[in-house]
Formats: C-alpha cells, sequence, structure tokens
C-alpha cells in the first residue's frame, strides 16, 4: 500500500456505487486499479517490463475531457501494448495554467482518465515539469500533442527519454478541440 502523498483515493462519497462482480462472460472492468499511486509507479513499470511489453507515457492537465484529448490519447496508446498518463496535480495545473484552473480535481481528472479503454495506468505527479515523472516511469515512447515540436518540447524532458534509450513522437492535434475553447464557450453560455 503506498502513501497518501501522490495517492488518489476512490472518494467516499461515492462508495455506495456497485463495484465490479464479474458476472458476465468479459472480465470485469475497475478503474480504480487503473490508478496508480505514485510509488507503486516503479513496481508497475517493471512488470510491464518482465513481460516485454512497450510502454507509451504521456501527460498533461486533462481538466475537461473532450474529443481531442481522446483521439490523442487513443493514438498513443496505439503505439505500443499499455499507456500510462502522467498527470499533474491541482497544484501544478495552477502553476500551468492559472489560479482558475483546473475546473475538476485531480481525482475527478484521474477517475475519469482511467475509466477510459485507451488508458492502462494513471499517476499523479506534483511538479511543473514532468522530469520526475518520466524519470520513474521510463517510456519506450514518450509521446507529446502537436502544440509541441520535438525542438520546442521541454529539452529536460526530452533528454532523459532518450538518454533511457526512449523515442519521442508528437501526434497532430485535433483541430478545433481544445479545453481552452471549450472553457470559453462555456462562458458565452
Amino acid at each position: 500500500m503506498g502513501s497518501a502523498r501522490g495517492r488518489i483515493c476512490w472518494p467516499p462519497r461515492y462508495s455506495s456505487l456497485p463495484t465490479p462482480q464479474g458476472f458476465s462472460q468479459n472480465p470485469a472492468v475497475n478503474f480504480r486499479e487503473k490508478i496508480i499511486p505514485w510509488d507503486e509507479l516503479p513496481a508497475w513499470r517493471a512488470a510491464l517490463r518482465s513481460r516485454g511489453q512497450t510502454l507509451v507515457v504521456t501527460n498533461g492537465c486533462f481538466d475537461l475531457l473532450h474529443p481531442g484529448h481522446v483521439t490523442y490519447l487513443e493514438a498513443a496508446r496505439n503505439l505500443g501494448e499499455a499507456l500510462l498518463v502522467g498527470l499533474n496535480s491541482d497544484e501544478s495545473v495552477r502553476q500551468l495554467k492559472g489560479n482558475d484552473r483546473p475546473v475538476n480535481s485531480e481525482s475527478d481528472r484521474a477517475i475519469v482518465l482511467a475509466a477510459l479503454a485507451s488508458v492502462d495506468g494513471v499517476c499523479l505527479f506534483r511538479e511543473k515539469s514532468a522530469t520526475r515523472f518520466l524519470a520513474a516511469a521510463q517510456p519506450d515512447i514518450y509521446v507529446k500533442g502537436g502544440d509541441y515540436t520535438v525542438e520546442t518540447m521541454n529539452p529536460e524532458e526530452r533528454r532523459l527519454v532518450e538518454l533511457g534509450g526512449g523515442k519521442v513522437v508528437v501526434l497532430p492535434v485535433v483541430p478545433g478541440k481544445s479545453t481552452t475553447a471549450l472553457l470559453q464557450k462555456i462562458a458565452q453560455l
């Protein structure tokens, strides 16, 4: 069991919801198991490596999930056998986006991401930069969105991934789909 720091706990206010029972021919779906506490990330990564699975990693705020996010995450997942999403904490989102963000709490954002079929794991990180997260995740492939290029991304993140034997892939953005545009539309209602 991990420490409270970095752990996303299943909110007690939702505890009355049913948990997966596995009563059909399909395996039970349990997004709770896909939320990886920080201190359990090295063992999670080691298990993937021991099975020879290619790990794709991305990171971000994922504040208001929209079709651009879902398309991006699906494309990222299709580059390997497992997709890990590094999720910015509430404090790091404020540092990146301003004091009016995030709209959704880190716990809620982790739950929504973990419920996606394309996402195999979600791990919260507290820093503004993903460098420490990437060092722990050790991606085979690190995916960035098309608002970056390999040249404009954080050079420390790029160097860390490449020194670890990983490669960086930039996926195109879905035109017209962004959290900022969505928030602007909501503000006009």
